[in-house]
């Protein structure tokens, strides 16, 4: 293989040396119009026990399913933080209490898919296009959501509009529209080979031309340079096990997340053309060892929750026009299992963070209830929200995504008449 070959063939081979096509850095043109409303997805993936994250402690179903995993009423040991009266936060979560008090925070309790599926990788398929209960799906929710969302037609399509944090770029993003990738963890705003100068110089020669590769090179150098530019603004001053990991479908565990949402947040405040952002989290398949207000899921719920309020606070300002939103492929069983864990469920809760959040007061969604005869099939928490009409309401009152345009973003789906949680507000 001569020189020149090899230089392409190492281009094309993947992220690692050069990132281009789907897992692309990729530049705006300086100069284009901010994107004033920013939507931010982080998605949990393993299945998050919801119940244990926005606890429904007055209900007696919570308690007699859960003989040891169960958390105490508020005031007691290990007890949650009271939110309304009836629902609860884990303590592992109590920096996001400010934003709960504040009415920044919301929680839709029992939401899901209408697909009553229990496996991972199908359930988060389904809640990554958009499109429960259809495999054939080839493009994800937020990349189509890129494509509709209204704007300055030169920036509409700026790659840098639309960032995922992570190693490869995820289902959710799968699609047309150009979107940066960006790895996760301290590498993120550190140089790769490609930035020493000789070796910039040899792939600046090779890709000199117009054909697509040349001009996919050129854009994903420039978007490179923009995107560290902006991260580093500021920097100068057993089987179950291996099930568990699976489910993670490759997202790192969220211990680094605090730092990884303080670099989020200072890319966004530096970069006013990123619109959307999305990073996966895994750790969530708690089959064993679950825990209550200590143990595996506290351990876990622990940087979720420092790293969503570095997140609010390195926004600044910023966090007024941004919603951030959390979600998990499905809930776990209402009843704790022989492990001590939880097993694959139906119902979770979604959270929504922001300034134009209409949280604080109460968890929304109808709660459905964990006696016997309430639990879908005998044991899970029931759906009684569709998710998608948590985020139709997101991209038509925050987005401003045209009622026109909906049915692009969500094919099949029709917006529910009445009932849908009065999540954003005017």
């Amino acid at each position: 293989m001569d020189r020149r070959n090899w230089l392409r063939h190492a281009a094309l081979a993947g992220t690692a040396l050069l990132p281009v096509g789907r897992a692309a850095w990729a530049a705006a043109p300086s100069g284009a119009d901010p994107a004033a409303h920013k939507l931010v997805v982080i998605f949990l993936r393993g299945a998050v026990d919801g119940l244990n994250v926005v606890v429904p402690y007055a209900d007696p179903g919570y308690h007699a399913g859960r003989s040891t995993i169960a958390l105490g009423a508020p005031g007691s040991p290990g007890g949650v933080l009271d939110l309304d009266g009836s629902f609860g936060l884990h303590p592992a979560l109590s920096p996001l209490m400010p934003l709960w008090q504040s009415g920044k925070l919301a929680f839709v309790h029992a939401a899901g898919s209408p697909d009553a599926t229990r496996s991972h990788f199908d359930a988060q398929d389904y809640m990554e296009s958009a499109t429960p209960g259809r495999k054939g799906t080839p493009d994800g929710w937020l990349n189509r959501l890129l494509g509709a969302l209204p704007g300055d037609p030169a920036n509409r399509t700026a790659p840098t509009r639309a960032v995922s944090i992570g190693p490869v770029l995820p289902r959710i993003y799968a699609g047309i529209q150009p979107v940066a990738n960006i790895a996760a963890g301290k590498a993120s705003g550190q140089p790769t080979v490609l930035d020493r100068p000789k070796v910039e110089d040899a792939f600046g020669a090779l890709y000199a031309g117009d054909d697509k590769v040349s001009q996919a090179y050129r854009q994903s150098r420039l978007a490179h340079r923009e995107v560290m530019g902006a991260m580093n603004a500021e920097a100068m001053g057993g089987d179950m096990q291996r099930e568990m990991q699976a489910a993670d479908n490759g997202a790192p565990l969220p211990f680094g997340f605090p730092d990884d949402a303080s670099r989020l947040a200072r890319l966004m405040r530096n970069d006013a053309r990123v619109q959307l952002a999305f990073m996966a989290l895994g750790g969530w398949d708690t089959h064993a060892n679950q825990g209550a207000a200590t143990g595996q899921l506290a351990q876990r719920l622990q940087p979720l929750g420092q790293g969503l309020a570095a997140l609010a606070s390195g926004l600044g300002p910023l966090f007024d026009q941004t919603v951030v939103l959390v979600m998990s492929e499905f809930g776990r069983t209402a009843r704790q299992n022989g492990n001590g864990g939880t097993d694959h469920g139906h119902g979770n809760a979604m959270w929504l963070l922001g300034g134009r959040v209409a949280g604080g007061g109460q968890v929304l969604g109808r709660w459905p209830g964990l006696g016997a005869s309430e639990l879908h099939e005998g044991r899970d928490l029931a759906v009684t929200t569709d998710f998608r009409d948590v985020l139709t309401e997101v991209c038509e009152r925050h987005l401003l995504l045209p009622d026109a345009r909906l049915a692009e973003v969500f094919p099949g789906f029709k917006v529910a008449d009445s009932g849908r949680p009065n999540l954003i507000r005017a």
